[in-house]
């Protein structure tokens, strides 16, 4: 089978009748950059739990300097007016703004820098571009969670991602608390691919960023993921780094607590895992939320 065909092969059905659970046939790790800046025993882990985590990848100045590049986007009308900025329902709050490395040049140049552009490489095997970026705000009281679900059933059914070979890397710029809607993920439930049933509405995108009702899987199968993998949740201090394969299945709570919680979120998939036709849409997402300018990036 060639590289078209793999591209074309719908091998992660999805939003049909059935809710279904599929092996995964992608490598979690890819061969093809011998090196760069994740350790052996990271990409290990990687390989076995679908993630991995940094810590201090960001020093307490850079924090600080992002920090304040977080503000002042929350306070331009511009921004807030965009069509990339998503609000929150109840609260009219800011929740996410997207496409954020081009919106900010200190953002861009993280995407580029040589610990995070790296890394990101020597995971996926290849040349990557930024699939998607954003900045999520769950402020005190009123931050709302997002239920579980798997990235990658998302990207391949409404954008067309044809394989597993995309990471992403959350960035906190707050500390994560155990008790303030951290991240919560199951580790080695990136091996099964959890179909999910129900077609997917047009412009899905503007209501499943705020609240996703599609592409969600049942109780059933979470249940099942829970009890063979377990729960594990992403805490630590501002700068540390959480790295994600597309296929982990997480999910975040609340926070009703007073401690915000913000983070830069970047995906990164494979020039060699270029977007297709949606496999589940009738249209894809707009660029912002899923780019289709496939040009390698660079330093």
């Amino acid at each position: 089978m060639t590289l078209a065909d793999l591209s074309t092969t719908d091998r992660y059905p999805t939003r049909g009748s059935d809710s279904t659970l599929l092996d995964r046939t992608d490598p979690t790790v890819w061969s093809g950059v011998s090196t760069g800046p994740a350790a052996r025993d990271e990409l290990a882990a990687h390989d076995a739990k679908g993630f991995h985590v940094v810590e201090g990848l960001l020093s307490p100045a850079e924090v600080q300097a992002h920090w304040q590049e977080l503000e002042r986007l929350m306070r331009d009308e511009r921004v807030r007016n965009d069509e990339r900025t998503v609000v929150e329902r109840s609260s009219n709050e800011v929740r996410s703004i997207f496409e954020v490395h081009e919106i900010s040049e200190r953002i861009g140049a993280l995407a580029r820098d040589p610990r995070v552009l790296d890394r990101a490489r020597q995971i996926l095997g290849s040349d990557v571009y930024v699939h998607q970026s954003r900045i999520n705000f769950m402020p005190g009281y009123r931050g709302t969670g997002f239920y579980w679900h798997s990235d990658f059933e998302t990207w391949h059914a409404e954008d067309g991602m044809p394989a597993m070979r995309a990471v992403s890397i959350s960035i906190a710029l707050t500390d994560n608390y155990p008790f303030n809607g951290g991240l919560m993920i199951m580790p080695g439930a990136h091996r099964t691919f959890v179909s999910c049933a129900g077609e997917t509405p047009e412009d899905n995108y503007k209501s499943s960023l705020k609240q996703q009702k599609v592409g969600v899987p049942t109780e059933d199968n979470i249940t099942k993921l829970a009890y063979e993998h377990g729960i594990e949740q992403f805490t630590g201090q501002a700068g540390s780094a959480l790295w994600f394969d597309s296929n982990c299945m997480h999910g975040s709570g609340n926070n009703i607590t007073p401690y915000p919680r913000s983070n830069i979120f970047i995906v990164f998939n494979s020039v060699d895992n270029a977007l297709v036709e949606p496999f589940a849409a009738k249209s894809p997402r707009p660029n912002y939320v899923a780019s289709r300018d496939f040009t390698p990036l660079r330093r």
